[in-house]
């Protein structure tokens, strides 16, 4: 542990120092990243992020351990134990009452990252309360049950609350990883009152109250699914439309002939049919020895083509109408079908309205004074994009100075909004989705505050923050980059000084070929191009050479006189 926690926590610490007052446009993470590279084994991008996130924590935490134990200024005092700050920050504890069949338990544990499943689910709350209620909960508050389950409470939370979204699931029909992409929403500040041990007694009340009213929910669901997809056959409609349909039928123009008959006096002939067909039957029969040219009335007469030149009469109605309906029946039928449709409206009405006050009283089951208590404010998005085996990752951190949210995707830093945030991390759009979300309590103020000079009162910034030793180092990093960037602009400045002398040194002609001498074969092979831009180049370096040797010897007015 000392060869590998306290280094690692050195990394970190100058890590976190140069993220303050470097002056490069990014800080390079290698030498901690290298520390961790064990716990880098898997293919899955989550299960990467989990290890690395947890092994972090217990390298601070064991790392701590050593520094309290190993230091002999920190005494124990009252049998007390000196505190660890990546306990008392990162990591909180709740507890697990169940029933395991049938004897009850109750334990405590300790969580630094708080796992939520996310298929089947649209909201972070959904998330939160199907992970604290596990198997039959009717169990746990009766005396003679076999059944199995459990609750989880919330005992302590941790000032800054991590939750992991688990966007990845094994497929076993094609024996890979796949990653999750439903919409998932949470929300700016999530209130944890209903989830805490203390709270326990008016939290049962009131899911049993919420499962009564969405058990109620689903039969009005249910009823109002009748209404609007009504029929028995394999397509439906809306019971209202189909009433409306019914008394435009009833209440068109009625006729007294069939369809067909109206287009009778324009239907073809049994002998125009013939006539249409016959010459088909004697090219599929072949010429016989009987025929003979004719020319008969029947052969000569025009073919007529009654569905593409005959016109609709002008009496026909353009809709299916009834053939016999007496002003009575109409009157009869009229009135019920115009008081149906407007009971059906109604009813439909009166379900959707009481659908609507039931999923605004879930809403607001938890919204009474006694439950909001326990603020967390989103602090920081991780999202992945792409897929279970290979993506890219960036985060949204909020700026409670600017009250503004950052994009932090690789070496760009970016100003950016609640609505690039919910578009890239609720998932559902694309392939992009938050799996991992940071709250931080909303009234531990010291989490977010600015430091303040105890002799000046004036705040603490950049630097200024460090404490002596992380000051030096970042000072010496930023003498570093500055000496990087002289070279840089000294390579710079000697390759554009070496251009252009190479354009003004006149080019030499081009050498012309040998004459072939007398005697010789006249397939003498000749220099390549190749050869040739060698030689050039050469004779291009060694006159740029002696060109600088010469203007720091005569300088440049002598160079240009030869």
């Amino acid at each position: 542990q000392e060869h590998r926690n306290l280094p690692f926590m050195r990394e970190l610490r100058y890590l976190f120092a140069l993220l303050v007052g470097s002056k490069r446009k990014y800080v390079d993470p290698s030498r901690a990243v290298e520390i961790l590279k064990d716990a880098f084994k898997s293919n899955d991008s989550q299960q990467v992020f989990s290890v690395y996130f947890h092994s972090s924590l217990c390298m601070f935490s064991n790392a701590l351990c050593l520094i309290f134990c190993t230091n002999t200024l920190s005494v124990f005092r009252d049998g007390e134990k000196p505190k660890n700050p990546m306990v008392e920050l990162f990591y909180g504890r709740f507890l697990a009452v169940g029933v395991l069949e049938g004897k009850k338990f109750e334990n405590t544990e300790m969580f630094g990252q708080y796992p939520l499943q996310v298929n089947g689910f649209k909201d972070l709350h959904e998330c939160l309360e199907a992970a604290m209620i596990e198997g039959e909960i009717e169990s746990l508050h009766s005396e003679n049950s076999a059944k199995s389950g459990q609750e989880h409470w919330f005992t302590e939370l941790p000032p800054v609350l991590t939750f992991e979204l688990s966007r990845f699931e094994f497929n076993q029909a094609l024996g890979r990883p796949e990653k999750i992409h439903n919409k998932l929403e949470f929300p700016p500040i999530l209130y944890l009152d209903r989830y805490m041990h203390k709270n326990r007694e008016i939290t049962r009340i009131k899911r049993d109250e919420i499962k009564r009213l969405k058990e109620y929910l689903t039969v009005l669901q249910q009823r109002l699914e009748r209404y609007l997809s009504y029929g028995s056959g394999p397509k439906r409609f809306p019971l209202v439309d189909v009433l409306q349909y019914a008394l435009e039928f009833a209440s068109s123009k009625p006729v007294c002939t069939s369809p067909v008959d109206d287009l009778g006096a324009s239907a073809p002939a049994s002998g125009t049919l013939l006539a249409q067909t016959s010459p088909s039957t004697t090219e599929q029969q072949g010429p016989s020895s009987s025929d003979v040219p004719s020319t008969s009335p029947v052969q000569r007469s025009v073919i007529h083509k009654p569905f593409t030149q005959s016109r609709i009469p002008p009496d026909l109605p353009m809709h299916p109408a009834p053939r016999h309906i007496t002003e009575e029946e109409l009157s009869v039928l009229e009135g019920c079908l115009h008081r149906w449709r407007t009971e059906v409206e109604n009813d439909t009405r009166d379900l959707q309205e009481s659908i609507s006050r039931i999923h605004r009283t879930i809403e607001l089951m938890y919204s009474d004074k006694t439950m909001v208590q326990v603020p967390y404010r989103l602090h920081a998005v991780l999202v992945h994009e792409g897929q279970a085996n290979a993506g890219h990752y960036w985060a949204y951190i909020y700026d409670h100075h600017q009250s503004r949210w950052m994009k932090y995707n690789d070496i760009s830093v970016t100003k950016s909004t609640w609505e690039e945030l919910e578009r890239d991390s609720f998932g559902g759009y694309r392939n992009a989705s938050a799996y991992c979300l940071m709250y931080i309590n909303d009234k531990e103020q010291y989490l977010i505050q600015e430091e303040f000079n105890k002799e000046t009162g004036q705040i603490l910034v950049g630097m200024d923050t460090l404490p002596s030793d992380l000051r030096d180092y970042v000072k010496e990093d930023n003498k570093r980059f500055e000496k990087e960037l002289e070279e840089w602009d000294a390579e710079l400045a000697q390759k554009a000084q070496q251009e252009k002398l190479l354009a003004q040194i006149p080019r030499a002609p081009a050498p012309s070929p040998a004459p072939v001498q007398a005697g010789e074969p006249e397939y003498l092979e000749q220099p390549s191009r190749t050869d040739i831009s060698k030689h050039l180049k050469e004779d291009s370096v060694q006159a740029i050479n002696k060109a600088l040797a010469e203007q720091e010897d005569r300088g440049p007015e002598a160079i240009m006189d030869t």
